[in-house]
């Protein structure tokens, strides 16, 4: 079985442009080292509210490690909305 996660969280209207910096980062770093390739969309209508995508994960505790230390590198935590998250939903495929 595997799973897909969906990561959302709210950007700082004023770190838009280092913030896609590192979600590229984040992305690149992740597929290196799960081979797994994400995708980043953005809310339409509401362009701060940003979400990543991970399908056909199969080994989750590889996955999330290398998902945290990869979002750890990455700074992203730095740009978000102050008070805000980022929050990690898994679906069952």
């Amino acid at each position: 079985m595997s799973c897909n996660y969906y990561i959302y969280y709210r950007v700082d209207a004023a770190k838009t442009g280092p913030g896609a910096v590192a979600v590229e980062f984040l992305l690149d770093a992740v597929k290196r080292e799960t081979g797994i390739a994400g995708r980043a969309l953005k809310k339409r209508n509401e362009p701060l509210l940003w979400m990543e995508i991970y399908e056909n994960v199969v080994d989750e505790a590889k996955f999330e490690w290398a998902l945290a230390e990869a979002a750890a590198a990455s700074g992203i935590a730095n740009l978000l909305q102050a008070g805000s998250s980022r929050h990690t939903e898994c679906f069952s495929a």
